[in-house]
């Protein structure tokens, strides 16, 4: 059976669900839902790394820091930002804590960003393992070194991944 997603409100914040559509009605035409997006830190500050499958249905095989996925229809965004750090890296325990919010607008995606940070440590949530089917690798980075790779506009990462850092850094002074 197809996945159910909620749709949202274009462009609102603080956003609100409007109504339902089946994950590839929603990719199809391009309508707005929401996603819960989670940066994940170690307790030296740096910040996990991976890059998508290149069987992914959005921005395949590009690096991104946002551990995350849709929002499901009835499901809130705190529930599938835990769902999806477990689904994506196998980490559970691991709570991540929300900062703020964010709509992001292109040709392929249309949403509002839900978006949380967490500190990941190995020997309380576990080692990280990649789901084959979304993560094709993952490694840590030195925020200065993600930001010197951020720079380089030749560095295949997503676009909304980037556009929502620069919210983040704005909201949070990282």
């Amino acid at each position: 059976m197809e996945e159910i997603v909620a749709l949202y409100a274009p462009d609102e914040l603080p956003g609100r669900p409007v109504g339902r559509a089946t994950r590839s009605r929603m990719r199809a035409r391009n309508l707005p839902h929401a996603a819960a997006k989670t940066l994940v830190r170690d307790g030296r500050g740096r910040v996990y790394v991976h890059r998508r499958t290149d069987t992914k249905d959005l921005y395949p095989g590009l690096h991104d820091v946002w551990v995350g996925g849709v929002v499901a229809a009835g499901e809130h965004p705190d529930e599938t930002a835990e769902r999806e750090l477990a689904e994506e890296l196998g980490v559970t325990g691991c709570m991540p804590r929300p900062v703020g919010r964010s709509w992001f607008k292109d040709p392929h995606t249309h949403f509002l960003a839900h978006l949380y940070e967490t500190v990941y440590e190995p020997t309380l949530h576990g080692p990280i393992v990649h789901q084959p089917e979304e993560v094709a690798e993952g490694r840590w980075l030195p925020w200065d070194a993600l930001r010197a790779r951020l720079a380089d506009p030749g560095w295949p990462f997503v676009p909304d991944g980037r556009a929502l850092l620069v919210h983040y850094e704005r909201i949070r002074g990282a």
